[in-house]
């Protein structure tokens, strides 16, 4: 992308992105299908008193796909709760298309739903085609008239053959798509996923990325991902959002936020030159992935721009002819330690912030009556 490498894939100053506690949010509330302005949340009091949440702003736009990513007591699970209306926040205003959650949550609603609990969202007993009609009832839709959507959405997961299985009967990774399904299913237009592709298998997991985007474009269906697996938030989001400490550090598109962070090194493909040539180089140089097979030579370095030329000098000394080089950009997992002072693990939204919630209304979300329905 033209820019001059750097040895740590660390973000320049004039582009690392910055955090979007500088105001409201761009968006208009009342077009925003996500908007949250100033949310802040404590449990408990005095000493024994815990920020959850600090000042986070954030929107999400009708459509959008967003990746919500922080380590565990970063404030995600406060913020979603806040969203569905299972927590009151101490302060700050959310809204989901327009209508205030907190003032009118029966309203809100009936856009919303989530999976945060992975495959413990629904009744083991009944089967994979009941709970799907089960859940279209209790938000009072006729599941006669949304049958051809969940036809279609069994056809999408690899569900259709056991659509009549009791859900206690399957696999763990036919369970999650079950999950998946009761909530994609719904006529809603906004959808809180936590590790989507848990427990599925590489093929199930790609296929899940494909409906998920057929989703978006094709419904119009607006998702927020939160996963520890970055491939999924790398080739499904459209936008990342990361917390840490309570509150959001970054909020910037997977394109923008990656080209915001300079080349890590170089990818060298060479033909030519020996055995010694090649611990030469690896003993002045920090070569790493080597690959040697008879003349062909592939490698990795970390260098800037001085050390690349030394590089290629010395390359030239062994009688190595450079076949290809190819820049090496970080990827989102190493841009979220960065963002993140250095914390690893990206986390789901399960057994964070050691939150409690107030009860909901008598109506309330499918997302708030799930549990372990054994």
């Amino acid at each position: 992308m033209g820019r001059e490498p750097s040895t740590n894939g660390q973000a320049r100053d004039d582009e690392r992105p910055v955090s979007a506690n500088d105001g409201p949010p761009a968006l208009d509330p009342d077009e925003a299908a996500i908007y949250v302005d100033g949310l802040a949340k404590t449990f408990g009091s005095g000493e024994d008193a815990v920020t959850a949440v600090e000042d986070v702003s954030l929107a999400v736009a009708p459509g959008e796909v967003v990746g919500l990513l922080g380590p565990n007591g970063a404030g995600k699970t406060t913020t979603i709760k806040s969203v569905l209306g299972l927590i009151l926040p101490d302060a700050g205003t959310v809204r989901v298309h327009g209508i205030d959650v907190h003032a009118n949550p029966r309203a809100a609603y009936e856009y919303v739903d989530a999976m945060l609990e992975g495959a413990r969202n629904d009744y083991w007993r009944l089967t994979v085609r009941e709970n799907l009609r089960y859940f279209a009832a209790i938000r009072g839709q006729d599941p006669d008239a949304v049958a051809d959507r969940h036809e279609e959405l069994l056809d999408h997961l690899d569900l259709a053959a056991k659509a009549d299985t009791a859900v206690r009967d399957l696999s763990r990774g036919m369970k999650q798509k079950v999950s998946l399904a009761s909530v994609l299913a719904g006529d809603i237009s906004v959808a809180f996923l936590d590790e989507p592709t848990l427990g599925l298998d590489i093929e199930s997991s790609l296929k899940l990325r494909t409906e998920l985007r057929r989703l978006a474009e094709e419904r119009g269906l607006t998702l927020v991902i939160s996963s520890h697996d970055m491939d999924v938030i790398e080739d499904v989001c459209d936008r990342v959002i990361i917390m840490n400490e309570g509150r959001v550090v970054v909020d910037d598109t997977v394109e923008d936020l990656l080209a915001g962070f300079e080349t890590r090194g170089y990818r060298i493909t060479a033909r030519g030159g020996s055995e010694t040539a090649l611990a030469d180089l690896e003993d002045r140089f920090d070569l790493t992935d080597v690959q040697h097979t008879g003349d062909r030579l592939r490698f990795e370095v970390a260098a800037d721009t001085a050390t690349f030329y030394r590089l290629t000098d010395a390359m030239e000394a062994h009688d190595l002819d450079v076949a290809s080089v190819e820049t090496v950009q970080p990827d989102l997992a190493e841009v979220f330690v960065e963002m993140t002072n250095g914390t690893a693990d990206p986390g789901g939204t399960s057994e964070e912030d050691g939150s409690t919630t107030r009860e909901a209304p008598a109506n309330r979300s499918p997302a708030s009556e799930r549990g372990d329905r054994r």
